[in-house]
């Protein structure tokens, strides 16, 4: 028996990313996952408070006065940007695991969502921590 001959492909199979235009969609799927990646960083930050903490108070004085610095507050502000950009994301595609949103207005307003629901739940909750303290 005689194999048979494969069809030649002449298309690439996976087009380049040169020839892709930028959505709000794939620009939102990207950051997706940067900030899953990031929240790695911020569990480590966690980790670390959570060990200055019970290891004493010169400990915990240091990490406290890095964390109560600008630079500081500037980390922590960027994570919590992180986590609500993820969270948000995370909603976009538990909505679209339910078989909703795949009709391009309602991807448009999602992705879109994402991002300014990310920036403004991240005001809210500094505005919130700054009047509460």
């Amino acid at each position: 028996m005689a194999p048979t001959a494969r069809p030649t492909v002449t298309a690439p199979l996976s087009p380049h990313l040169q020839i892709y235009r930028w959505t709000w969609t794939m620009a939102m799927s990207v950051f997706h996952r940067i900030t899953g990646t990031a929240l790695y960083g911020g569990t480590a930050l966690v980790a670390i408070w959570l060990v200055a903490l019970a290891s004493g108070p010169a400990a915990y004085g240091w990490v406290a006065g890095f964390f109560g610095s600008l630079f500081g507050k500037l980390v922590l502000f960027a994570y919590t940007w992180i986590l609500m950009h993820h969270m948000l994301g995370g909603l976009r595609h538990f909505i679209w695991d339910v078989g909703q949103g795949f009709d391009r207005e309602r991807r448009m307003w999602l992705a879109r969502g994402t991002l300014i629901g990310s920036v403004i739940l991240t005001v809210l909750i500094w505005a919130l921590a700054l009047v509460i303290r």
